[in-house]
């Protein structure tokens, strides 16, 4: 106790010489100061899959379908590393609230040389197991010399991706919110001139795209860690590998990764659903899926506000803040995902044409588009409970519930792909599993466990 009031006086003196809001007098004002940025980062971000799904869909159904299901190995490898970004604002807005800066930097950093490292883990295993797994995840023989393809070459930015990730938590953590922002504009803009340069004036068809976007993708990683150096140097803290330290860093991550490995099986579960269903099933679902996530993750920007404040409010000890700003999100989240909803329904007809020239995708996509809009108000709410439980450093109970959440999904997929109903149902699988999380992530935030104080999680 005296340790943690010790705390919550150091937090004081900091905030007020760092300007951050008391959360006492936190208002929607200084909320929305951190989740537009967020938004805007969170929507730049898709961008490069939806530029992709673009520009390579003219190319022809194959090529399109290809890309689904290289880009759903890759989302894999890069969504069961989120925690890098997830875990890192979660501590270091923590420890922050408890007036120990230098520490939550380091923390950052140490986040940083692990995502380093597991970039180059990666890439090498996907690069080199990339026919295997676009054949096991049900390509057809059309679709699957496109999908190795982009696969293998798009391994190549996973380091850079990670570094993204990991830095990207360390700023949100700092509630620097505007960095992220610029940088994945710049690079969402960098990544449709470079892509479509690539796969048409220079001919280089699917590989270009994958090409392309690596390179983004490293060219952004270098650019955050010239930013988090600076960063560190400014507080003078020395950015220098500590293997004890990332060892422990990857340790305490288990639950988190645990749970976005479960997310990361529905994800795939889907796209194997779809590929049963055929290669026009299959390149619907890719648009859908695609327009779905860039949504998740501009619903998500509330969440990364949460993350941040959260964390920062219950390092110091601020229980009843918290909860107000609980409610005040909620309520954010679902009028967000109300928007969003009637925004995806009205313009479903002019995404089936803007994302592919082939009719019978089109008309397959349409239906799907509808199903997936009237979801986006049960998702607002999702994401942003998703993202105080991950700020409150709530790891252990979000990887039960992504597992039994995923269970209730296969189980619904199961009976979709047994009774042969379509892609539409597929979809409404995926609503099942939405509403599933809702009710698991609601049940456990009406209560106190995960209202845990102080710098430790």
């Amino acid at each position: 106790m005296n340790t943690e009031a010790a705390d919550r006086a150091r937090n004081t003196e900091s905030a007020e010489h760092l300007g951050e809001p008391d959360a006492a007098h936190v208002t929607g004002r200084q909320i929305l100061a951190l989740a537009i940025p967020a938004l805007g980062a969170l929507v730049a971000e898709p961008l490069f899959v939806l530029a992709d799904s673009a520009i390579v869909g003219r190319l022809g159904p194959a090529q399109l379908a290809g890309l689904g299901t290289a880009g759903s190995a890759l989302n894999t490898l890069v969504g069961v590393c989120i925690f890098l970004a997830y875990s890192t604002t979660a501590q270091v807005s923590r420890l922050i609230g408890a007036g120990r800066r230098a520490e939550g930097m380091a923390r950052g950093v140490d986040g940083m040389y692990l995502a380093a490292g597991l970039g180059v883990l990666l890439a090498v295993i996907g690069a080199s197991c990339a026919d295997p797994v676009v054949r096991w995840l049900g390509a057809g023989a059309q679709a699957a010399p496109y999908a190795a393809t982009y696969l293998r070459l798009s391994c190549l930015g996973l380091p850079g991706m990670l570094l993204v990730l990991a830095a990207t938590g360390l700023l949100r953590g700092l509630h620097d919110m505007r960095t992220p922002l610029v940088v994945a504009g710049v690079a969402a803009v960098a990544n449709t001139l470079v892509n479509w340069i690539l796969v048409y004036p220079c001919g280089l068809g699917i590989a270009g795209s994958a090409a392309g976007t690596a390179s983004v993708q490293t060219a952004m990683g270098a650019v955050y860690v010239y930013v988090v150096v600076k960063a560190c140097r400014a507080q003078g803290v020395v950015a220098r590998f500590n293997a004890r330290a990332v060892r422990a860093s990857l340790s305490a991550n288990v639950a988190l990764l645990t749970r976005t490995v479960w997310l990361r099986v529905y994800v795939i579960a889907a796209v194997w659903g779809a590929g049963r269903l055929g290669t026009v099933a299959l390149a619907a679902h890719t648009i859908a899926a695609n327009l779905w996530s860039g949504l998740a993750l501009a619903l998500d920007a509330l969440a990364i506000a949460a993350q941040a404040l959260v964390g920062h409010e219950l390092g110091a000890g601020r229980i009843e803040a918290t909860r107000r700003m609980v409610a005040r999100m909620n309520w954010w989240g679902l009028g967000f995902g109300v928007l969003t909803g009637v925004g995806l329904a009205a313009l479903s007809p002019v995404l089936a044409a803007v994302f592919t020239s082939d009719r019978a995708v089109a008309h397959a996509l349409v239906p799907v588009l509808l199903v997936a809009a009237a979801c986006q108000p049960v998702a607002g709410v999702v994401f942003v409970l998703d993202g105080i439980l991950i700020g409150a450093g709530d790891a252990t109970f979000l990887a039960w519930a992504s597992f039994a959440c995923t269970l209730v999904f296969l189980g619904a997929l199961a009976l979709v792909v047994a009774a042969g109903w379509g892609l539409v149902w597929l979809w409404v699988a995926i609503g099942v599993f939405t509403l599933a999380r809702l009710a698991a992530f609601w049940t456990r935030s009406a209560g106190s466990a995960w209202l845990r104080v102080g710098a430790q999680r």
